[in-house]
């Protein structure tokens, strides 16, 4: 039987001193780490301003319910600047909020990081599809940078570039901060080519280069999309095969915004076949338009249609596969195949021809 919310707040607040080292757990091709107390701190985002601390945390984390927030700011296991505060508090500028929380991270996949290189002050590696590249949001302990950190003993890693959690491919990480900026500052000042390959629905055309620009649509479903007034971005594609349902094409962008090679193939018309946020078979993928920009009001219904087919489970305190120390309803682990989609960063080259680098395996669904 289910813990009551109060008594389970109660268990956390004698052990928010820490929780040690993680315990990882390889099952089933999925790699999770135990359950453990964490206090997750964080200065308050500009988007929260002049909102109520409930509504913040109803919106911006749905992995808990409504009522668990409220539980938990009422009996202090989230305050604000120290203080014990109300669910109705407005968050105000520079506000410094920490919730001490029992952390379920999701599952990743348990594919081995491979390292290709390692330099004095960086190393270069192939990140499988599917772990996140750095801690963020339900992720720590189940991302490269900390694996990585355990396996080469080191206690800090400084990525230069990010990879999407479900791409697979080259990431190149800094050993101390002087080389990952070294290398970020290359890439982001144009003197890198990057070149992806993806699979893609229906037959591509021999080369397409979309200059479409990029906005963020919502922060928290992290959905990016074609507006007029987005960022610039540019991506060069080519055809490489047609087995007559997908196409295997080559990706250069040139620029590198959040989702860009997502987001411009499937404005494009030919979306990553697998990718479950802009793919053809979701419930929203009609209101995604093929040449078509998101207007602001359009924008919005594209949201709340997503958000409203995004699955949090309730707390319900009769269920009976709940976690004990805090009451989480526990949903099944997702099968490894569906945590990555197929796009991947297979080569990355100076363009005064100083240096390149090629994963050494190209994934499976390449090759079909």
């Amino acid at each position: 039987m289910q813990r009551p919310v109060n008594q389970t707040l109660r268990t956390i607040s004698k052990c928010r001193q820490g929780h040690g080292i993680p315990q990882y757990i390889i099952e089933n091709g999925l790699r999770k780490v135990k359950p453990y107390f964490f206090q997750h701190q964080v200065h308050a985002k500009e988007r929260w301003l002049k909102r109520t601390l409930l509504d913040v945390f109803a919106t911006e984390f749905q992995f808990r319910d409504k009522m668990y927030y409220h539980n938990a700011i009422q009996c202090g296991h989230i305050t604000v600047n120290g203080s014990q505060v109300e669910p109705t508090y407005v968050v105000q500028h520079n506000d410094l909020i920490i919730h001490h929380i029992h952390r379920h991270e999701p599952a990743v996949t348990a594919k081995p990081i491979e390292i290709i290189d390692q330099q004095d002050d960086f190393v270069v590696i192939d990140k499988p599809g599917g772990i996140p590249a750095h801690p963020g949001g339900r992720y720590r302990y189940n991302s490269v940078t900390q694996l990585l950190q355990r396996q080469l003993n080191v206690s800090r890693l400084f990525p230069a570039n990010r990879l999407d959690l479900p791409t697979s491919g080259l990431m190149f990480i800094g050993l101390n901060v002087d080389g990952a900026r070294r290398l970020w500052a290359d890439t982001v000042e144009g003197r890198v080519q990057k070149e992806y390959l993806c699979r893609v629905v229906g037959k591509f055309p021999d080369r397409v280069v979309c200059t479409a620009p990029i906005k963020r649509i919502s922060f928290r479903l992290s959905l990016h999309y074609v507006q007029d007034d987005g960022k610039p971005s540019e991506t060069e594609f080519e055809r490489i095969s047609y087995d007559g349902t997908t196409s295997l094409v080559r990706c250069r962008p040139v620029t590198g915004r959040t989702h860009q090679i997502r987001v411009h193939l499937r404005y494009l018309g030919y979306p990553i076949a697998n990718d479950p946020l802009y793919g053809l078979d979701k419930p929203w993928s009609h209101l995604l338009q093929e040449g078509q920009p998101l207007d602001e009001e359009y924008a919005a219904n594209v949201v709340q249609t997503i958000a409203a087919h995004s699955h949090y489970p309730d707390f319900d305190p009769s269920h009976i596969n709940a976690c004990r120390d805090c009451g989480l309803v526990m949903t099944s682990d997702p099968p490894p195949n569906l945590l990555s989609i197929w796009l991947h960063a297979w080569r990355y080259a100076s363009k005064d021809q100083s240096w390149a680098y090629e994963t050494p395996n190209i994934p499976t669904w390449a090759y079909h």
